[in-house]
């Protein structure tokens, strides 16, 4: 089974934002020591708890800090970027470190009403995702249109491979969108843990991908532990908070404060609610057989495993026996197929 990380570089209370960040380091050294196969990070605006702003720059600094693993975004929220300046930044980043480079693409904003304000703010009358998508795996690729208004324009320098592109989302419109392009796609079950909407989006993914093309990456919120008890006391903490505004939208937030600030400055009517995290928890086998199910029920290529805990010892070890728990597993499969013979 192919297993990934998704870090998000949390600053817990007490600590500073560097000590999130060298954690964030010590946890991509980790993956790779443990033989994940890729380790992402995330952008996220405006927020003193999960600090980081800056995907490009952390890539290229873990890059560094680490050997042969594949590094990447989870996400880049292209909505407020330039399609031309985000495929120069990531053909950099995949000159200088070949064959290593993800280009997760997000959907939302990424914080707040008035982060995407600022970072909007000068802004030409906004292209749609989908157009801006395509421009950007154009971009990439080399393969900008005749009929385009730019066409000749190159995304210098030209790696030898482009960074991989993926599309992240939780609903069957992204599902369709990544389908339509032919693009990988992650859906992120941690935000959005409805097993109806998980079902439809990849029924509506496989609808619309080629067989060719096709590449399923599901994110999940995983904790292992020693016992059952203390995975779920560990999960138990853990919550997440929905704001329903008055014109349909809604948001996720990682804290009732966050929740607050955004129904505030949307200035919309809103709603609250108080959920407990979608995670899954256990020890090495129950986790193992809960990940089996899923990936055989939905021919699910790869999980992203995001593993929300305080304690930074903690979280490593529960990290680490995961890992152990399909390297134990593939190795007993082994074992067993040996001695048929």
């Amino acid at each position: 089974m192919k297993l990934s990380i998704l870090d998000q570089s949390p600053r817990y209370e007490g600590e500073r934002a560097e000590d999130a960040f060298q954690h964030t380091i010590q946890l991509a050294q980790l993956a790779e020591e443990l033989g994940y196969h890729r380790f992402w990070v995330a952008e996220h605006h405006d927020s003193e708890h999960v600090v980081g702003s800056s995907p490009e720059v952390l890539i290229s600094h873990l890059l560094a800090k680490t050997h042969h693993i594949r590094i990447g975004s989870g996400g880049v929220m292209l909505q407020h970027y330039s399609p031309y300046k985000v495929a120069e930044n990531f053909n950099v980043l995949a000159s200088l470190s070949p064959n290593r480079i993800d280009l997760g693409i997000g959907r939302a904003p990424g914080g707040l009403p008035h982060s995407t304000q600022a970072l909007q703010q000068n802004s030409q009358p906004t292209k749609s995702l989908t157009d801006k998508l395509i421009e950007l795996k154009q971009y990439l690729n080399d393969t900008l249109p005749e009929d385009h208004p730019l066409y000749g324009l190159k995304a210098y320098p030209r790696p030898e491979k482009a960074a991989d592109m993926f599309l992240l989302g939780a609903s069957a419109s992204s599902a369709e969108l990544a389908g339509s392009l032919n693009l990988p796609y992650v859906f992120a079950q941690f935000i959005n843990g409805d097993q109806k909407v998980l079902e439809e989006a990849i029924s509506v993914y496989n609808q619309h991908v080629s067989s060719r093309a096709r590449s399923l990456v599901v994110a999940l919120s995983v904790i292992v532990a020693d016992t059952v008890e203390e995975a779920k006391a560990l999960a138990s903490s853990t919550k997440i908070f929905k704001v329903y505004l008055q014109n349909g939208k809604s948001a996720t937030l990682g804290s009732k404060e966050k929740a607050e600030e955004f129904g505030q400055q949307s200035k919309e009517s809103y709603q609250i609610e108080e959920k407990e995290a979608n995670v899954i928890y256990g020890t090495k086998e129950t986790v193992r057989q809960k990940l089996k199910a899923l990936k055989q029920s939905f021919s699910i290529d790869e999980f992203i495993i995001l593993t929300a805990i305080q304690d930074f010892e903690q979280k490593k070890r529960s990290y680490t026996l995961l890992k152990e728990a399909f390297s134990e597993g593939d190795a007993q499969k082994t074992n067993h197929t040996l001695a048929a013979y």
